[in-house]
């Protein structure tokens, strides 16, 4: 059975909230269209606020896009 593609809308969204968890700054986005680039900043603005939440380790499992 082939593997569908995944949604690069969401992919950008899960990379961006993976920079945002390890405190990289937002300038750090890989991506120049802006529909990418605002999926990314979602994510990175989610990913933020989690981390100053406190949801760091084990506590953020939950809150990571699979």
């Amino acid at each position: 059975m082939k593997r569908q593609k995944r949604n690069p809308a969401d992919r950008a969204f899960q990379r961006g909230y993976l920079a945002g968890m390890q405190g990289r700054d937002r300038d750090s986005c890989p991506h120049e269209q802006t529909d990418a680039r605002s999926n990314w900043m979602a994510g990175w603005r989610e990913g933020r606020s989690d981390q100053w939440d406190g949801m760091i380790g084990v506590s953020s499992l939950h809150r990571q896009p699979l």
